[in-house]
């Protein structure tokens, strides 16, 4: 079993606050691994916050589909407008791709934890993660 960083509520906090990010009209988080991440930057924008429900793996960071897969009719958005899309991890941008064409029509900056992204909170992590909303070993590693 690999060794897991643990992260705290406080730094990814501390990163946020320190992070440039752009003025949006709404904030998407790719549930479930985004929903604690984008709540958190809704709460820190004071913006609207919907969830896109995409998965792609198990709990156990095995793939559970050959590709993401949509569980649920996605938000429905007015007008074009700017959105912030965020996940804990991104690593093949699979599940950022999926949600960029069920956004299409919409301009998107992407915002992850860790992995690859427009804003990365932690690009210097490369090892498994232990998110401090996770219970037991439940813990995103690499991969998305």
């Amino acid at each position: 079993m690999s060794v897991k960083i643990k992260i705290s509520f406080t730094e990814i906090n501390r990163r946020l606050e320190a992070a440039t990010l752009p003025d949006v009209d709404s904030v998407i988080g790719i549930a479930t691994g985004g929903i604690v991440p984008a709540t958190m930057v809704a709460h820190q924008l004071e913006k609207p916050l919907a969830l896109l429900h995409i998965n792609f793996r198990s709990d156990d960071n095995s793939p559970r589909f050959d590709e993401p897969v949509l569980l649920a009719k996605a938000p429905t958005l007015s007008d074009p407008s700017h959105l912030l899309l965020v996940d804990d991890v991104s690593v093949t941008g699979q599940t950022l791709a999926l949600a960029k064409r069920l956004l299409c029509g919409h301009d998107i900056t992407t915002l992850v934890l860790k992995g690859e992204g427009d804003i990365v909170l932690f690009p210097e992590i490369r090892a498994c993660v232990h998110w401090p909303w996770l219970s037991g070993s439940q813990s995103r590693s690499g991969f998305e």
